[in-house]
């Protein structure tokens, strides 16, 4: 009779409801925390380092991003296996997923003596053990180098392909970041990426760090040239993304971002289809840290709610 079902038609309804069902259920992307967002609280001792997988829970989180340099007296001291298997039993303790490890205390990866770069290939070559170890998926490297950009295209190749090529035994990614002078330009930390051609080296995404030029040669300092547009350049980022840091500094009495347009940033990770961990990174002094943290959480879930097609 016309307008009745069969069992099996009423069954493959059902089926096609729930795959709808999942598929509406799916997050845009997940949420972790970087510890640098804890960097003032922990720097002036007001809680311990390897309190974060804590902290993170109790702020709502289930995914935490390690920063070693906040840890360089404990690795001095205690040494670095005991600082990781230390991160591995709080972060278990927690229930909280380890989702990588940023790096700042194992050399320049796009060092011009070849020397010292390979130097730090093998430093860096201990972080993507523990990497695994954690069960994390890769690391955030550095890759500052010289300040010719010919060169520092020739010795990031060099260093980021040999420790990509060990990370890659270890399942881990290696991951450079927009982190000023070359690596914050696209036009050359891309190519570089293509020329590798390796699934497991890829970027670490960031809304912020796009000083391309400093007053002085060195790694940190004034600014006295910035990336020209920096949402096209972190939408070239993201054509080889592999995480992506949510950077925000200062907030009005809405909650909302003023110095960049946060809505849009997350709309070039979603238009990119990435689908993993958005870290969490409130950087600047004009908020608790925890506060801090809190307001650029919300408006990642405020873009997920609202976000369309």
């Amino acid at each position: 009779m016309l307008g009745l079902m069969s069992c099996k038609e009423k069954q493959e309804k059902v089926q096609e409801e729930k795959v709808d069902m999942i598929k509406d259920s799916e997050p845009l992307f997940k949420i972790s925390l970087a510890q640098w967002s804890l960097h003032r609280e922990i720097e002036t001792g007001k809680i311990d380092p390897f309190d974060f997988p804590k902290v993170a829970k109790e702020l709502g989180f289930d995914a935490v991003e390690w920063v070693d340099q906040l840890f360089e007296k404990e690795i001095d001291s205690m040494g670095f296996q005991t600082v990781i298997e230390k991160w591995k039993e709080e972060s278990e303790k927690h229930n909280v997923k380890n989702v990588l490890i940023m790096v700042d205390r194992a050399g320049d990866l796009s060092h011009s003596n070849l020397e010292v770069r390979n130097e730090a290939v093998e430093q860096h070559k201990k972080y993507v053990d523990a990497a695994a170890y954690l069960g994390c998926h890769a690391i955030r490297v550095n890759t500052f180098g010289t300040f010719d950009p010919d060169e520092w295209v020739k010795t990031t190749y060099d260093g980021l392909k040999k420790l990509s090529q060990y990370a890659a035994t270890k399942n881990i990614s290696v991951l450079p970041e927009n982190h000023g002078w070359y690596s914050s330009d696209p036009r050359l930390l891309i190519p570089v990426l293509d020329s590798i051609n390796m699934t497991n080296c890829g970027t670490l995404a960031d809304f912020g760090n796009w000083c391309i030029r400093r007053t002085q040669d060195e790694n940190w300092g004034d600014c006295a040239e910035e990336y020209p547009d920096k949402y096209e350049g972190f939408e070239r980022l993201m054509t080889k993304a592999l995480a992506v840091s949510a950077k925000a500094y200062e907030f009005d009495e809405n909650g909302n971002e003023t110095t960049l347009d946060f809505n849009r940033f997350l709309r070039l990770v979603a238009d990119a289809g990435y689908k993993d961990y958005v870290s969490v990174e409130y950087e600047n002094e004009t908020l608790d840290e925890r506060k801090g943290i809190l307001a650029t959480k919300q408006l990642l879930i405020n873009f997920a709610n609202n976000y369309k097609n």
